[in-house]
């Protein structure tokens, strides 16, 4: 099957795209300068994750991190694109096609790029290497952007159990990974603790190595639709692109959605729906993106792992929502309970 990587170059005022064909152990990109970059502006990369830019969730953080680069630091951003059941041969190929152009620091968005990370460092010590979401990797040139995703979904749980009307609340997982079982534990934690009597429904999208549950809506959807014919009336999922679906499905129904890792009410994809997204577990995923060009560039980089959690704002829960800033008494639970866990009163699962 022929594979498509698209590499992308990002500039202050516009994106120049550019495509690469990979088949057959060949690629190509074409990695010319933007009009507002010199040619000897920094180089950095992205490498995103399944579901790809535009999932309007969990590599949209990651582009906003970039994006704050380009425009702050005046570096020149690149981009690269998965492709459709891909291996982890792909992955290497592309990271080393990133490095060999000269980006510094080379970012994969996500757990899956950990093998191929682990392989092209070593071919590369001088580069630094971003991991986001996984730490099973080290090196001196690695940097494990990683986050207290439990957390944030125990407020996300606080939210829901008081919000909700009929006691019934849903958790929808894109692919039964370590990593969203961590949102899982979080969020059914959470519920429970504000209501022990609410009923917490549980769906995985896909088992791996299918990872279809990030990347297509249809299956959100029909997963939400199910939760809701059982009574629930808030919805969490856990999905990435897959998310979507879940989303629309919940305001189409009139009820809740929670959003997770960009704030999901202001992300123009899903304005359709926004007033029925009650919240989103936000991760400072385009922070910790921006933070670790920064520290490159000033010749100083990050390495080994770097936490973000709920103390220090790298998770959260947002409140773009009018409807929901109106809710003082969950707005009151949440905050209790944020204190809680900063304070080390609540010690929130991270495996259900």
């Amino acid at each position: 099957m022929r594979r498509i990587t698209r590499i992308t170059t990002v500039g202050i005022a516009a994106a120049a795209l550019a495509l690469s064909a990979t088949a057959c152990g060949k690629s190509s990109n074409d990695t010319g300068s933007s009009p507002s970059s010199s040619s000897q502006a920094t180089k950095v990369a992205l490498a995103y994750d399944i579901g790809g830019r535009g999932d309007q969730s969990f590599n949209d953080a990651a582009y906003a991190g970039l994006q704050k680069a380009v425009t702050e630091l005046g570096v020149k951003g690149s981009e690269a694109e998965p492709s459709q059941g891909e291996s982890d041969a792909d992955k290497v190929a592309r990271l080393t096609s990133l490095a060999r152009a000269g980006n510094n620091p080379v970012i994969g968005v996500g757990f899956s790029y950990a093998p191929a990370i682990a392989k092209v460092a070593k071919s590369f010590p001088k580069t630094t290497f971003g991991l986001i979401d996984d730490t099973s990797v080290t090196a001196p040139n690695i940097a494990n952007l990683v986050f207290n995703e439990e957390q944030g979904s125990y407020l996300a749980g606080v939210a829901a159990a008081k919000t909700s009307k009929t006691g019934t609340v849903g958790f929808i997982g894109g692919v039964e990974v370590p990593l969203i079982k961590k949102f899982e534990a979080g969020f059914t934690q959470g519920v429970k603790d504000t209501n022990p009597k609410a009923k917490v429904l549980t769906q995985y999208l896909t088992q791996p190595p299918n990872f279809d549950g990030f990347s297509k809506p249809d299956l959100g959807k029909a997963a939400a639709q199910g939760q809701l014919d059982k009574g629930a009336d808030v919805i969490y999922a856990a999905a990435g692109l897959a998310g979507s679906g879940s989303i629309e499905a919940a305001a189409s129904a009139g009820k809740w959605a929670i959003g997770v890792d960009s704030d999901q009410y202001n992300q123009s994809g899903l304005s359709s729906y926004k007033d029925h997204i009650l919240t989103s577990v936000t991760k400072n995923v385009s922070g910790s993106v921006f933070n670790l060009i920064k520290s490159v560039k000033d010749g100083k980089p990050e390495s080994g792992e770097i936490r973000y959690g709920l103390a220090t704002d790298g998770v959260g829960l947002a409140d773009s929502n009018p409807a929901y800033k109106k809710m003082t008494d969950v707005i009151a639970a949440v905050d209790a309970a944020k204190k809680n866990i900063v304070d080390g009163k609540i010690t929130v699962k991270t495996a259900p």
